[in-house]
C-alpha cells in the first residue's frame, strides 16, 4: 500500500466537461429534450396538397397580323410584324421606343411621380410584410415569465392561519411543428402573391407608359388641329374681305357674304372648341405625371414623330414570359395551389412541443439557489375525430378558387394574344387609312383652288367655294386624326407585348 503522501490527487472535473465514455444523462437535458428531437421531426415531414404545375397552354406559331397591301410594281410592301429580325420590340427601353425628347422627359417624371405608381410600389412591400409574417409563424413562440405573491391559508379549519409567499422567474418555449407543411405552403402562398404584386407593380409601370404617350400623341393631334383652323380662319377671313370687295363693287352679291362669314364663323368656333380640349388634355396629363393641372412641355409636333414601318414582335410563347398581367395570373394561380395545402392539412394531428423552465421559491434571497430550479416540457398531439364540416367547406372553397385561377389565367393570355393582333391589324390599316387620306387632302385642295378659280371668273356661284373649303378643311382634319390614329395603335403595340416596364 502506497504511502499518502506519494499518492497523486485526481484532477479536478470541469463543470463544462462531458465524458464520452458514459452515456448522457437524460435528466440532465430537462426542457431541452422535446426541442432537440424537432429537428429529426422536421425532417420526416411532408408538404400535403398538390405541388403546383403550369397549365398547359397552346399558343399559336405566330400573331395574327394583316397582309400589308402590294405596291405598284407588284411587291408586297414591309408587314408590320416581322418576329424573326433582331429582338422583340417589347424588350428595348420605352426611351429606346419613343425617341421624342419632350415625350421622353414626360416618361420619366410620370414614372418617378405618378401616384399610381407609388400605390403599387406600396403594395409591394405590403407583401413582403405579409411574406414576413407568414414565415414568422412556423417559429417558436418564447415568452419569459415573473410572478410575486403571497397567500394566507388554514388547514383543514384547525390552528392558525399560514401566510406563504411565491416568487417565480422562467421563460415558455412552444413550437407548433410544421409536419404536415401547413407553414410552408402559407408562406408558397404569400411568396406568390408578394411576386404578383411585383408584377402589379410593373402591369402600372407598362400602362403608365403606353398612357403618358397616348394622351401625349393626342395633345399633339389637337395643337396641329388647332393649327390648322388658326390658318383657315386667317384665309377665310381674307375671302370675306375679297366677297365684300366684290360685292361692294357690284361684282358679287349678299348672299356670297354671308356664306364667306359662315365659313369665318365656323373656323372660329373650331378654334375655341380645339382650345378648350387641349387645356383638358393639358390637365389629363399633368395628373399622370402626378402634377396639378397646369401645362405641358411639348417636343414634335405630329407629324414629325418617327415611324417604324417593320416590327419585330418577338415569338408568341414569349408573352407568357415577358407580360406583367400573365405573370400575376399565373401567380396568383401558385398562391391559390398552395392554399389547397393549407385547408388539407387541418384535417391532420397538430404536434406542438411545449417546454418551460426557471426558478420559483417561498423566499426571495433563495430564488437562485440550486434547489430552486423548476422545468416542465411535453409533446401534443391534437387529431380531429370527427372533422368538421367547415373544415369540408373550406377545402372545397380552396379547390375551386384554384379552378378559377387557371381559367382566368388562360383567359389572360387569350386576351393577350388579341391584344396583339388588334394592334398590330391596326398599326397596318391605320398606315394605309392615311395613305389615303393624304391623297384625299391632295384632290381636297385642287378643289378648292378650282372653285375659287371658277368663282373668280363668273363661272359659278359662291356656294361651290363654300362646299370646296369645307372639304378642305374636314380633310386637312382628317389626316391629323389618321396619324394619331398610327401612333397610338404603335403605342397599344408596345404596350400588348409587354414593354414599358425594364429599367
Amino acid at each position: 500500500m502506497k504511502h499518502p503522501s506519494t499518492m497523486r490527487a485526481p484532477a479536478p472535473r470541469s463543470p463544462y466537461r462531458v465524458s464520452l465514455r458514459k452515456p448522457l444523462d437524460p435528466r440532465t437535458l430537462g426542457p431541452l429534450a422535446p426541442l432537440l428531437c424537432a429537428p429529426l421531426l422536421v425532417a420526416l415531414s411532408c408538404n400535403v396538397g398538390p405541388d403546383y404545375v403550369r397549365p398547359v397552354v397552346a399558343s399559336p406559331q405566330s400573331f395574327r397580323a394583316p397582309r400589308a397591301p402590294a405596291s405598284n410594281d407588284g411587291h408586297a410592301s414591309a408587314v408590320a410584324s416581322a418576329p424573326a429580325q433582331g429582338p422583340a420590340l417589347a424588350e428595348q427601353h420605352w426611351a429606346a421606343v419613343f425617341t421624342d425628347p419632350g415625350l421622353r422627359g414626360l416618361i420619366g417624371v410620370a414614372l418617378r411621380e405618378n401616384y399610381d405608381l407609388k400605390l403599387a410600389a406600396n403594395r409591394v412591400l405590403q407583401a413582403e410584410a405579409e411574406l414576413d409574417f407568414t414565415r414568422m409563424a412556423n417559429w417558436p413562440v418564447v415568452s419569459a415569465t415573473a410572478s410575486a405573491g403571497a397567500q394566507r391559508l388554514r388547514f383543514g379549519g384547525r390552528g392558525e392561519p399560514v401566510t406563504g409567499g411565491l416568487f417565480q422567474l422562467g421563460a415558455n418555449v412552444n413550437w407548433e411543428l410544421d409536419f404536415w407543411g401547413k407553414f410552408r405552403r402559407a408562406s408558397e402562398a404569400a411568396r406568390a402573391e408578394l411576386l404578383a404584386s411585383e408584377w402589379g407593380r410593373r402591369a402600372v409601370m407598362t400602362s403608365l407608359v403606353s398612357q403618358v404617350a397616348t394622351v401625349y400623341f393626342e395633345l399633339r393631334a389637337i395643337d396641329q388641329q388647332l393649327d390648322i383652323a388658326r390658318r383657315t380662319l386667317a384665309s377665310r377671313r381674307e375671302s370675306l374681305r375679297l366677297t365684300q370687295v366684290r360685292e361692294a363693287g357690284g361684282a358679287g352679291s349678299l348672299v356670297d357674304v354671308r356664306q364667306a362669314e359662315q365659313l369665318v364663323f365656323g373656323a372660329d368656333a373650331q378654334i375655341v372648341n380645339l382650345t378648350r380640349l387641349v387645356e383638358q388634355q393639358e390637365n389629363a396629363l399633368s395628373i399622370l405625371l402626378g402634377r396639378d393641372p397646369g401645362p405641358i412641355e411639348r417636343g414634335l409636333d405630329l407629324s414629325s414623330q418617327p415611324r417604324v414601318t417593320e416590327i419585330p414582335t418577338g415569338l408568341p410563347s414569349a408573352l407568357l414570359e415577358r407580360r406583367p398581367d400573365i405573370q400575376v395570373a399565373e401567380q396568383q394561380l401558385v398562391a391559390a395551389n398552395a392554399h389547397i395545402g393549407v385547408a388539407k392539412s387541418a384535417y391532420f394531428p397538430q404536434i406542438s412541443l411545449t417546454a418551460s423552465g426557471g426558478v420559483a421559491s417561498a423566499a426571495l434571497g433563495a430564488l437562485f439557489s440550486a434547489p430552486a430550479l423548476v422545468w416542465s416540457a411535453a409533446a401534443s398531439l391534437v387529431q380531429p375525430i370527427f372533422p368538421s364540416p367547415r373544415l369540408d367547406a373550406e377545402l372545397e372553397i380552396t379547390e375551386l378558387s384554384r379552378d378559377a385561377a387557371v381559367i382566368g389565367y388562360r383567359q389572360t393570355i387569350q386576351q393577350a394574344f388579341r391584344e396583339v393582333s388588334d394592334a398590330l391589324i391596326g398599326y397596318q390599316r391605320g398606315r394605309e387609312y392615311r395613305a389615303i387620306q393624304q391623297s384625299l387632302l391632295e384632290s381636297a385642295r385642287e378643289a378648292r383652288r378650282l372653285a375659287d378659280l371658277r368663282y373668280q371668273g363668273g363661272a359659278t356661284s359662291y356656294l361651290e367655294v363654300l362646299d370646296s373649303d369645307t372639304r378642305l378643311f374636314t380633310a386637312e382634319l382628317g389626316v391629323v386624326q389618321a396619324e394619331l390614329s398610327e401612333l397610338s395603335a404603335f403605342v397599344e403595340i408596345y404596350r400588348a407585348l409587354g414593354g414599358g416596364w425594364q429599367t
